[in-house]
């Protein structure tokens, strides 16, 4: 495969959506000009079912090296889920079982598949799994690895600092989820590896393993977090009911966007869409409205992962439903009878039974045909077809 060397494309790679290049953005250009294929990496540990817009900046870049011509492989941690990363995180994580793991991998390619070419047979992805090398390491090469470090460099992490001051505890095994990261990218002869800046500790000490171990430089790119620039808060926070999931259907997809804050709109057109820099400051030039740039954006995000025809159907959608109030002709269809919360828990309309209790709390459960919000927990859908609203932007009729 021949590797492009495009003076400007090679630039747009390493400036846009990017934090920090270690040890240089000019060394790493450097070898890129130079036409060697290197081998690029991102390594997710599927922790949960879903992948989210946040996550899509990384793969985003993937893809751009990938279109270079370079070597990219998508490596799943198997094997350090099943510890748990303390990246960012003020108390102990939650340890997965290998089933778990198994079955949060189950959607992990078909999602991120919407971005990586995993077909590509002229440059094919590579897929890799880290337990091949962690789960059959001995005890004795630990120890080796962990003579790379020192206690004072783990300690440093703002996360272990902050649990001292607490008085919150730190587990021993919490420290060797660098070493096992960073030797990921030793077992896979890694040139380039790819995360947010919460992975920064873990991606440079594959660098220093890479160093000491093989006796070459590994490069590290540390992209953007998608965050609200004034409250500094993350745009993708599940537990804020802000993420937008890859394999969520186009219409609540373009809705979530929509309902993102004004001043996320341009972060949001650099770090999740394919559309040129200066194209970009065309369309804020050409808006003189919020909404209306909101909707432009919504729109390209929906047609990446659900295709042009779907992204114009979503638009319609929230013109018809929101703009002119009015129900849109295509609702999600689904057949039972008993309790309502139950049966949307059932058909994935809504994720669990506290989530109902929280819609009904607020009056966000609506049966449009008596126009009358539901209010009652346990109620019971009736013998009649009915269409209900969820939220601000489903709706569904009971059959």
């Amino acid at each position: 495969m021949k590797v492009t060397i495009d003076e400007k494309r090679i630039e747009e790679v390493l400036t846009r959506s990017i934090s920090k290049i270690y040890p240089s953005k000019e060394a790493l250009k450097s070898v890129l000009s130079s036409g060697k294929q290197m081998r690029v990496y991102i390594g997710i540990d599927p922790t949960a079912t879903d992948v989210h817009l946040g996550h899509s900046t990384n793969y985003i870049l993937l893809k751009k090296f990938h279109n270079l011509g370079h070597k990219i492989i998508v490596l799943i941690g198997d094997f350090t889920a099943q510890i748990g990363d303390p990246s960012d995180k003020n108390a102990l994580r939650k340890k997965l079982s290998a089933l778990e793991v198994k079955n949060n991998l189950k959607t992990f390619k078909k999602q991120i598949g919407k971005i990586i070419d995993f077909n590509d047979k002229k440059n094919p992805v590579q897929f890799a799994f880290n337990s091949k090398w962690l789960a059959k390491m001995p005890f004795g090469q630990v120890m080796e690895l962990a003579s790379n470090f020192t206690m004072q460099q783990m300690m440093e992490r703002d996360m272990f600092q902050k649990r001292v001051k607490e008085n919150k505890p730190i587990y021993m095994h919490e420290f060797f989820y660098p070493l096992m990261q960073g030797y990921d990218s030793v077992a896979l002869g890694a040139d380039i590896e790819i995360g947010g800046t919460d992975q920064t500790f873990n991606m440079l000490a594959g660098r220093i393993l890479v160093k000491n171990l093989q006796g070459r430089e590994k490069f590290v790119i540390t992209t953007t977090l998608l965050e609200n620039p004034i409250t500094k808060e993350k745009l993708m926070s599940k537990s804020l009911g802000t993420g937008v999931g890859l394999d969520e259907s186009p219409i609540e997809m373009y809705g979530k966007i929509m309902a993102q804050a004004d001043e996320n709109i341009n972060q949001l057109f650099i770090d999740c869409t394919y559309l040129e820099l200066d194209e970009i400051d065309k369309i804020k030039l050409d808006f003189k409205n919020p909404r209306d740039l909101k909707m432009k954006l919504a729109y390209e995000i929906v047609k990446i992962y659900h295709g042009e025809k779907r992204a114009k159907e979503a638009e319609e959608n929230f013109i018809k439903t929101f703009q002119k109030k009015e129900i849109p002709e295509r609702i999600e269809e689904i057949k039972g009878s008993g309790a309502l919360g139950e049966l949307l828990v059932y058909n994935k309309i809504i994720e669990s039974m506290s989530q109902w209790r929280r819609l009904v709390d607020e009056g966000a459960i609506k049966k449009l045909s008596e126009k009358e919000e539901v209010r009652i927990m346990d109620y019971k859908i009736e013998a009649t077809t009915g269409v209900y609203k969820i939220g601000k932007r489903r709706f569904v009729k009971i059959i």
